[in-house]
């Protein structure tokens, strides 16, 4: 589609650095945009916009009644409608954010939409059988094609039309069977020029409407009245006579098919029925055959317009030759020529073709690129005698090998390559036998020069002469330089020499020195080249700010939540009221170190990347949240404001992604050697073909009799003249790590006990005794000092190991630092730079050179004016000015005049002076992938940490900074449970039908459930009512900075050893029913986080259930500055409809001490000694058990059921007089009888 044009043209405008890929891509995502949104609107079917699978949907859905179609059918075209119409409006959004800067990532989405449309556009039942094609021979299948139906599926609508149906195509066959796949099925069996059609039997006089016009049809004769069949051939009357030129110049970057690392390439073109071969070059990956091949007579049917505006492909294929065996294939391309009929002038534009560049292709990954051209040139009626002449270059005598024509051949030009050989790293074994005396051989375009050999590899890796130069002619256009090779050879006895490995500079565009104008950094582009040198004559003022360094203020600092409160509890600001102020106080800078600033920059790359961590309080509502969010703004300018601490840079990734990996002009070439894999991800496989790395650089430019006099030339150096030495040197290497980050768990238990293994040449520290049990996140705080010798010791290994209490450590992970181009590189990667001098505290100057030594040697040897320091706090270097403070306080709060504060301000912005400028690493940690060499690609966690490197002939460094972990700090927390009110009555009195509740508290800190605490009961409350007088005492070690409880315990019985947790500082309070037979009733609880917790009411009618649902709106304290605090705060528990409401309140108070303190004034648990508390004023319940059925008898009989008594017991006299004389009737009447 123009989509998928339109993303291949942004990539080929980025390749060839033309101006204004943003533009083009821009548009490719307004064409989508559009497209995608038309489908819903039946009028635009028609525009030339569209992408013809939204012209489907478009079709798709007008259709909805048709008949046979199923539920996957309607449900599959919901999901292409809404997912068309997503996409849709993600590239109108992304269009507006494509910008200079963010092409290639915004490129990337947009070959993702593509990717998507192309999946949503296949079909995922298909109803018609595709169509395969045999080649057979001697009754035996040997290569076969598939061609699926839905692209030859004829309908009359163009856009239900398959893509391929009613075209003449290429169509390759490949082997059957397992065979096909993998390497060997990549190879083509047989080409063949096909013709498909599929469609309706009514629909079969329109079969033939797309093949090439001029042929006359073969048929069977049939039966009258017999419907025609199709023809048995077609006879071409039209037939055209061409002659193709195939120019190939060059390939780079080809895959690497013998064991040595390289190939023996040359490459076979297929055109129509012919093909031929390039000369075979020996030994490389980048060949360049500068060879034009000639196909005579090549007969090509249809009318000529067709031909001229549709010739058929080229398919060009690249093989390594091999002495013994089949040539291996190694990839392919395809071309179409450029057509030129026998009518048609050969001149510009069009004529002579210029060299493009082809993808290669092997299976589906990318193998190097092939600079070629190709023309098709009609034969008229007067023969060849018509064709322009093939004008080679006479100086060339190749014998039958016609070379490339002058006018499509590169325009050269005479370059000279400077090549500086510095040393080799890290050769791995060849044959067995370990590389004693290397040689590094460079070639380019047929010329080249070699390093002087390495006498003894072991002893010393670098080369004793460090530049030498060759002249070679290049194409002035840079884009078609072909490729530089670097090998590596062995010399071993006997003059033999084993190759070691090698490496394609496949592009020198980064090489070539461009003058001093151009060098300079951009930091004045109006000024002309003729200017440059009165430019000194301007001076630039840069204004600094000019706060002095030594008023420090605390930050707010946290590692997960963002607080109001300070960290180590120094009254940074209070909130006082609802409408009270903010309110600042100096610290005590004594109360600092190292971690305080290093929070106070987590902070800001927090700030600065937009991560708001989650604080979301645990009893909050939606409603109570969002109004929390709306304050924030409201605070966010003050905190912008405020003074901070001096901070350092924390770099979310490694150092060399910043710095180019500090190849400012030392580069590191990896070599390879082997064969290449066929795995998709190229990377991984090229990983273990690294045999070491060739240290060096390279400077090419034009050679010319007006070359300008300014280049600074030296005869033996060239233009590297202002490098080091590259002699041995001692250093002292300190390696400080201050944790890890989401590390792979190695234990069954899916945690690990990490611990840090150094590594730097022959020493080896294993910090084995020092390991952190059961974390995944651990903090280390360590620093290890290591003496190093570079160039033998350049690599640094940083390791995190897990401990096994039986069997060997595993390997969780490691990362490898190049410490010798830190070393060297310009950007002085050796002790990063502070934001601020000090001579004392905190933020102490760690390098042994001060800022003004610093910075004089850099003028030094940048040979720039200055630095002149003046008056009123001033400096001049080259045309700059810049203004600092020029006053210190030593410790003792003396103040003294020095420069460093100017110096350092300067050594800050030196990005910014002109010529010699380039950024300095500023103080830092860095932030480093975890790699296992047998995952490779997947990343195993990540390490903080940064690299100090202080050579030994120079003064001796200070002591390491202490960034040992903080030490918990040991506090106690007493509570004090005076009284509860209005708790919910839960108990319903059998007889009387009362409701009471037995009230009791009970009070944990978060964490250490274990240690919860209850109140004794208060019986029988009637009013929710409970008085209680009970003390709780939490001991508790705490971590200031984080704002983290810190628990030490065994995570079970069987554990080795205690496993540490950091869990937030918060109280839970809970108030319950107590129940002699049955579990006890949970009535309501609330979580105060200690840091940050509502003020207590001072009466309970104050107490509402707002002081929890809506917490940004109250004023908040903290016990770690209040140290006490009295209060009611209420009880809530969720409801049947998920909704807070008030079960209770209850009157506390919280006094927190340190643990100095505690121990100075014990107290005692309850009501204990010493400080007993008060017996709180209850009822009297010791008889409570014997007096409760009296009181129920009573209740029954005096007041609910008065009258029911009364008649009861009435009704039981009159029973029980009747039953007396009935009784006592007879006995009566006998004695009457008989007169007694």
């Amino acid at each position: 589609t123009s989509r998928e044009d339109g993303l291949n043209d942004v990539q080929e405008i980025i390749k060839t650095e033309k101006a204004y890929p943003e533009r083009r891509l821009r548009g490719v995502l307004e064409e989508l945009s559009q497209g995608c949104s038309v489908f819903n609107d039946c009028k635009h079917l028609h525009s030339p916009n569209l992408n013809s699978f939204s012209q489907f949907l478009s079709l798709a859905n007008k259709d909805q009644s048709q008949s046979g179609r199923t539920k996957l059918d309607k449900e599959r075209l919901k999901l292409c409608l809404s997912e068309v119409e997503a996409i849709g409006q993600q590239a109108k959004t992304m269009r507006s954010q494509v910008k200079k800067s963010t092409v290639r990532d915004k490129l990337k989405l947009a070959q993702n939409f593509l990717s998507k449309l192309r999946f949503l556009a296949e079909e995922p039942q298909h109803s018609v059988p595709d169509v395969f094609i045999w080649m057979i021979s001697n009754g035996k299948r040997i290569a076969y094609a598939r061609v699926p139906s839905k692209d030859i599926l004829y309908s009359s609508i163009y856009e239900e039309k398959g893509k391929d149906c009613g075209k003449v195509k290429t169509i390759f066959l490949r082997i059957p069977g397992k065979k096909g796949f993998g390497p060997a099925g990549w190879t083509v069996q047989s080409k063949i020029e096909i013709y498909l059609w599929l469609g309706l039997s009514r629909q079969r006089k329109d079969y033939l409407s797309g093949l090439p016009n001029g042929f006359e049809e073969n048929k069977l004769s049939r039966g009258p009245g017999l419907p025609a069949s199709p023809p048995i051939s077609l006879t071409y009357m039209m037939k055209q006579i061409f002659q193709l030129r195939v120019h190939m110049y060059q390939a780079r970057s080809l895959f690497a098919a013998d064991s040595t690392g390289l190939s023996d390439p040359f490459a076979r073109v297929f055109f129509s029925s012919q093909s031929q071969v390039t000369e075979v070059l020996a030994e490389t990956l980048c060949p360049t055959w500068d060879q034009l091949l000639v196909f005579e007579n090549v007969e090509l049917f249809g009318e000529a317009s067709e031909l001229r505006d549709d010739p058929p492909i080229i398919v060009i294929e690249l093989y390594d030759q091999d002495t013994v065996g089949k040539a291996d294939f190694m990839g392919r391309t395809f071309a179409k020529p450029v057509v030129k009929m026998a009518d048609e002038h050969y001149g510009p534009p069009r004529f002579p073709p210029q060299l493009e560049y082809y993808q290669i292709y092997r299976g589906n990954c990318t193998a190097g690129e092939m600079l070629a051209a190709f023309e098709l040139l009609q034969i008229g009626p007067n023969g060849k005698a018509d064709l322009p002449p093939i004008d080679g270059p006479t100086d060339i005598d190749r014998g039958p090998i016609l070379p490339v024509p002058l006018g499509i051949r590169p325009v050269l030009s005479k370059y000279r390559i400077e090549v500086l050989f510095w040393g080799l790293r890290d050769l791995k074994r060849v044959n067995l036998a370990q590389v004693d005396r290397p040689r590094v051989d460079i070639e380019c375009a047929g010329k080249g020069v070699q390093s002087a050999l390495i006498s003894n590899y072991r002893k010393n890796p670098n080369f004793s002469t460090l530049v030498k130069w060759f002249e070679v002619d290049l194409p002035e256009n840079e884009l078609l330089h072909p490729p530089l090779n670097i090998r590596v050879v062995d010399c071993r006895a006997f003059g033999r020499y084993t190759l070691v490995g090698s490496h394609a500079v496949t592009t020198l565009r980064k090489f070539i020195y461009r003058g001093a104008d151009k060098q300079a950094n951009n930091w004045s582009t109006t000024v002309c080249d003729d200017d440059f040198f009165f430019l000194s004559e301007e001076i630039i003022v840069v204004s600094m700010d000019s706060e002095p360094s030594f008023k420090k203020v605390e930050t707010v600092v946290k590692l997960d939540c963002v607080s109001d409160d300070d960290k180590d509890g120094k009254g940074k600001k209070k909130k006082r009221k609802k409408g009270d102020e903010m309110e600042e106080e100096e610290l005590d800078e004594s109360m600092l170190d190292w971690w305080s600033k290093y929070f106070a920059s987590i902070e800001t790359l927090t700030e600065v990347t937009n991560i708001k961590p989650d604080d979301s309080p645990v009893k909050g509502t939606k409603k109570g949240k969002g109004k929390k969010d709306k304050k924030k703004p409201a605070v966010d300018p003050y905190e912008k404001k405020k003074p901070k601490l001096d901070e350092l840079k924390v770099y979310p990734k490694e150092l060399e992604s910043d710095f180019g990996n500090f190849e400012d002009w030392l580069h590191s070439f990896n070599l390879y050697r082997g064969k290449a894999g066929d795995d998709d991800d190229q990377n991984v496989t090229d990983e273990d073909r690294i045999v070491g790395k060739f240290k060096g650089s390279l400077c090419m430019y034009k050679v010319s009799d007006d070359m300008p006099r300014d280049m600074n030339f030296d005869s033996n150096m060239g233009m590297f003249n202002n490098i080091p030495s590259n002699d041995p040197i001692n250093v002292l290497v300190r390696i400080y790590v201050i944790r890890a980050t989401d590390l792979h768990p190695a234990d069954i238990n899916g945690k690990a006990d990490p611990y840090i293994a150094i590594k730097l040449g022959k020493t080896e520290i294993k910090d084995k005794e020092n390991y952190i049990s059961k974390q995944l996140n651990p903090l280390f705080g360590k620093s290890f000092d290591v003496e190093a010798t570079f160039p033998m010791d350049s690599t640094l290994t940083v390791s995190i190991y897990d401990w096994d209490l039986v069997g060997t450590d595993d390997l969780i992970g490691e990362t490898k630092i190049d410490l010798e181009n830190r070393f060297y590189s310009k950007h002085r990667a050796t002790c990063g730079i502070t934001r601020a001098y000090a001579i004392h505290g905190y933020n102490v100057w760690r390098d042994p050179m001060k800022p003004t030594h610093i910075l004089a040697k850099l003028c030094k040897d940048g040979k720039l004016d200055g630095p002149h320091y003046g008056p009123a706090g001033r400096v001049k270097v080259e045309n700059r000015v810049f203004m600092a403070p020029t006053e210190i306080e030593d410790e003792n709060g003396l103040k003294k005049q020095t420069d460093e504060h100017l110096a350092l301000t300067v050594l800050n912005h030196w990005e910014e002076i002109p010529r010699a400028g380039c950024k300095l690493v500023p103080e830092h940690v860095e932030t480093r992938p975890l790699l296992h060499p047998d995952k490779p690609g997947i990343e195993q966690g990540r390490i903080e940490m940064w690299v100090d490197m202080f050579p030994k002939d120079m003064t001796a460094p200070g002591p390491a900074l202490d960034i040992s972990p903080r030490k918990p700090k040991k506090f106690e927390l007493r509570v004090i449970i005076w009284n509860t009110d209005e708790v919910v009555l839960e108990d319903d009195d059998i007889f009387t039908g009362e409701k009471s509740s037995d009230i009791f508290v009970r009070g944990w800190l978060k964490g250490q459930q274990e240690d919860k605490q209850d109140t004794d009961v208060h019986y029988h409350s009637i009013t929710g009512e409970g008085n209680f007088n009970w003390r709780f005492i939490y001991p508790f070690d705490y971590l200031m900075a984080e704002e983290k409880i810190v628990i030490s315990k065994k995570e079970s019985m069987f554990a080795w050893d205690e496993t540490e947790y950091k869990i937030p500082a918060r109280l839970n309070l809970q108030v319950w029913d107590a129940d002699h037979f049955s579990a006890d009733d949970f009535l309501g609880a609330i979580e105060l986080d200690l840091n940050r917790f509502p003020r207590g009411a001072k009466t309970p009618k104050q107490c509402t259930i707002e002081m929890v649902t809506n917490e940004g709106e109250m004023p908040m304290v903290s016990i770690f500055k209040q140290k006490r605090i009295k209060g009611w705060w209420p009880f809530v528990a969720r409801n049947e409809d998920d909704e807070f409401e008030l079960t209770g309140k209850v009157e506390a108070e919280l006094h927190l001490l340190t643990g100095e303190e505690a121990e100075k004034s014990p107290v005692g648990e309850g009501r204990n000694e010493p400080e007993p508390l008060e017996k709180p004023n209850r009822p009297d319940v010791a008889l409570l058990w014997f007096l409760i059925p009296f009181k129920a008898a009573k209740h029954l009989i005096c007041d609910q059921y008065r009258w029911l008594t009364i008649k009861i017991v009435t009704a039981l006299l009159l029973l029980a007089i009747f039953a007396l004389f009935i009784y006592n009737m007879p006995g009566y009447m006998v004695k009457k009888m008989l007169g007694a």
